[in-house]
C-alpha cells in the first residue's frame, strides 16, 4: 500500500492530468494528437497496440464472470460441495463435512478435518476443482489447446454484444451507460463491506490487509507492481484517457478532474480491499489457517478464493450473484474506454466523411475482431494465453509509454509551451507540483522501476507450471510490439520529412505540424490565431473533426468548425 500511494502521488495523478489535457486541448484521439510533434506518433500507435491487447483478453475475463453469474442461478452453488461429477477424490470441502440443509455451515469442525484442512497441499478445494476441471477443463500445457470451451465462447459473444451495444452511438450512449457501470458497484461493495465485516474473523482479515510488511519494502516487484495497478486502474498509457478528454468542452476543468477521479479511484480500490479480506479473514477462521494462505492473486482470487468464500455464508447463491454483477460492470466500464479508444484513434486518423457517417461499422468491425482474436482464450489452454498476455503485453510496455510521452511533450516541444497551452484552456498554467513532476520526478521514477523490474525479473508461472522459454520469448515479443511502433514510426518520419541534413530533417519531425493547436476556430486565439483565413486553395489537408466534437456545423480544413458557410 504504501509504494502504491507513492507511485499515485508522483506518477498517477500527474499522467492522468497530463493525458487529460493533452486530448482536450487538440480533442483528438491517441493518434491525432501527435501533431503536436510528429515524429512522436508511434507513442500514439504503441498505446492502441496496447489497448487492443488488453481489449481481447479483457473481456475473457468479463466472460468467465459472465459464466460465473449465470452459474450462481441455483438454489446451492456448484462449487460448494464434492459430489459432482468432475471432483477428484483429493477434493475436501468445507460443506461436504457435515449435515448441512439450506447451506447453513456447521459452528465448529471436526477435529479429523480440520487436521485434513491444514494440510492443504492433501486438499483441493470444491471451487479450485470448478475453476480448473469444469469450467476451464486446463490442459497440461500452454502448447495443448484441446477444445474450445463452448459455454466460454457463448459468454464471449454475450460480452462483445454487450460492449457493442453500449457503444453503438459512441460517446453519448456509453455515457449514459456508464452512469450506471460505474456507480452500482458502490451499491454491491457496501453490501458486501456491511455482511462481511459482521463475519467471524473479519477483524484478523482487516488486520492482515492493514499491516506493513516492510521487508517487502525493498523489493523491486512490489514497487513495478503497484506502478502497474496504477497504470492499470488510472489508465494511464493506454490512450483512453486522451480520447475520452477529445470530446470534453475546450475550457473543461480538466484539473479538477484528475485530482478527483484519481483519488476516488484509489479510494475505491484501498475500499475494495476491506470487502475483500473481511471474507478471506472469515473463511481463514473457518478453515483454521493463517489469511496468507487463504488469499491467491491473479484470477485465482476472483474465481477460486472468493467464490469459495461466499459458499459459506447464508443465502449463498445471492452474494455470488451481486459480487460476479459488480465485477461485470467493472469490466464492461474498462472495456468501453478500450473500444472507444480504437475506433476514435481509426475514425481521427482516416477522418473523410464516409467513416465520420459509418462509425456504427468500425465499432462493428472492431467487436468482431476482437471476439474472434479472443476464441484461442476459451480453449482448455486459454488461462495460460491470458496470463502471458497480461504479465507481458500490458505491463512494462506502459511504463515506457508514459515515460517517452513525458518527455517528448516537456523536452521536444517544450514545458513553457505546453504550460501556456494548459493556461489558454483553463485560465491557469498548471500548479508547480505537477511542472516538477512532469519534468523530473515521474520519468525518473518510471525510469528507475523500469531498470529494477529487469534486474529482478523471474520467469512466470501458474500455480505450479512453469512456462516454456517459447512461451516467454512470444510474451517480451508481445511486449515489445508496442514499444517498436516508437523508433519504427519515428525513422519512418525521418525519412519522409523534407531537409537537406539530418538535424534538419530531425528538426521538422519534431516541430508541431500547422494543423496542431485547438480544433475550433473560436478557441484559436494567440499564437494559434490564424494569420489569413483558410481556403480550399491552401493545398491543405482538410481533417473533418469527429462529430461528437464538433459544436458548428460546418467541417473546414486543419480540423476547424467554421463559422462562414461560404468558406
Amino acid at each position: 500500500m504504501f509504494p502504491y500511494f507513492i507511485m499515485l502521488i508522483f506518477c498517477g495523478i500527474p499522467l492522468f492530468f497530463m493525458e487529460l489535457s493533452f486530448g482536450q486541448f487538440a480533442s483528438q484521439g491517441c493518434l491525432g494528437v501527435w501533431r503536436i510533434s510528429p515524429m512522436f506518433k508511434g507513442v500514439g500507435y504503441g498505446m492502441m497496440v496496447v489497448s487492443t491487447y488488453i481489449g481481447i483478453y479483457y473481456n475473457v475475463v468479463i466472460c468467465i464472470a459472465f459464466y460465473y453469474f449465470f452459474s450462481s442461478m441455483t438454489h446451492v452453488l456448484p462449487w460448494a460441495y464434492c459430489n459432482n461429477p468432475w471432483n477428484t477424490p483429493d477434493c475436501a470441502g468445507v460443506l461436504d463435512a457435515s449435515n448441512l440443509t439450506n447451506g447453513s455451515r456447521p459452528a465448529t469442525l471436526p477435529s479429523n478435518l480440520s487436521h485434513l484442512l491444514n494440510h492443504s497441499l492433501q486438499r483441493t478445494s470444491p471451487s479450485e476443482e470448478y475453476w480448473r476441471l469444469y469450467v476451464l477443463k486446463l490442459s497440461d500445457d500452454i502448447g495443448n489447446f484441446g477444445e474450445v470451451r463452448l459455454p466460454l465462447l457463448g459468454c464471449l459473444g454475450v460480452s462483445w454484444v454487450v460492449v457493442f451495444l453500449c457503444l453503438i452511438r459512441g460517446v453519448k450512449s456509453s455515457g449514459k451507460v456508464v452512469y450506471f457501470t460505474a456507480t452500482f458497484p458502490y451499491v454491491v461493495l457496501t453490501i458486501l463491506f456491511v455482511r462481511g465485516v459482521t463475519l467471524d474473523g473479519a477483524f484478523t482479515g482487516i488486520m492482515y490487509y492493514l499491516t506493513p510488511q516492510w521487508d517487502k519494502i525493498l523489493e523491486a516487484k512490489v514497487w513495478g507492481d503497484a506502478a502497474s495497478q496504477i497504470f492499470y486502474s488510472l489508465g494511464c498509457a493506454w490512450g483512453g484517457l486522451i480520447t475520452m478528454a477529445s470530446y470534453n468542452k475546450f475550457h473543461n476543468n480538466c484539473y479538477r478532474d484528475s485530482i478527483i477521479i484519481s483519488i476516488t479511484n484509489c479510494a475505491t480500490s484501498v475500499y475494495a480491499g476491506f470487502v475483500i479480506f473481511s471474507i478471506l479473514g472469515f473463511m481463514a477462521n473457518h478453515l483454521g489457517v493463517d489469511v496468507s494462505r487463504v488469499a491467491d492473486h491473479g484470477p485465482g482470487l476472483a474465481f477460486v478464493a472468493y467464490p469459495e468464500a461466499l459458499t459459506l455464508l447464508p443465502i449463498s447463491p445471492l452474494w455470488s450473484l451481486l459480487f460476479f454483477f459488480m465485477l461485470i460492470l467493472l469490466g464492461l466500464g474498462t472495456q468501453f474506454c478500450l473500444l472507444e479508444t480504437l475506433v476514435t484513434a481509426i475514425v481521427d486518423e482516416v477522418g473523410n466523411e464516409w467513416i465520420l457517417q459509418k462509425k456504427t461499422y468500425v465499432t462493428l468491425g472492431v467487436a468482431v475482431a476482437g471476439f474472434l482474436l479472443g476464441v484461442p482464450l476459451t480453449s482448455q489452454a486459454g488461462i495460460y494465453w491470458l496470463l502471458l498476455m497480461d504479465n507481458y503485453a500490458a505491463s512494462f510496455s506502459l511504463v515506457i509509454i508514459s515515460c517517452i510521452m513525458c518527455v517528448s511533450i516537456m523536452y521536444i516541444y517544450g514545458h513553457r509551451n505546453y504550460f501556456q497551452d494548459i493556461q489558454m484552456m483553463l485560465g491557469f498554467p498548471p500548479p508547480l507540483f505537477f511542472q516538477i513532476c512532469w519534468r523530473f520526478v515521474s520519468p525518473a521514477i518510471i525510469f528507475f522501476i523500469l531498470i529494477f523490474t529487469v534486474i529482478q525479473y523471474r520467469p512466470i508461472t501458474y500455480n505450479h507450471y512453469q512456462y516454456p522459454g517459447w512461451a516467454v520469448a512470444i510474451g517480451f515479443l508481445m511486449a515489445l510490439s508496442s514499444v517498436i511502433c516508437i523508433p519504427l514510426y519515428a525513422l519512418f518520419q525521418l525519412c519522409r520529412t523534407d531537409g537537406d541534413t539530418l538535424l534538419q530533417r530531425l528538426k521538422n519531425a519534431t516541430k508541431p505540424s500547422r494543423d496542431w493547436g485547438p480544433a475550433l476556430l473560436e478557441h484559436q486565439t494567440g499564437r494559434y490565431a490564424p494569420t489569413i483565413p483558410p481556403s480550399p486553395e491552401d493545398g491543405l489537408e482538410v481533417q473533418p473533426l469527429h462529430p461528437d466534437k464538433a459544436q458548428l456545423p460546418m467541417v473546414g480544413s486543419n480540423g476547424s468548425r467554421l463559422q462562414d458557410s461560404r468558406i
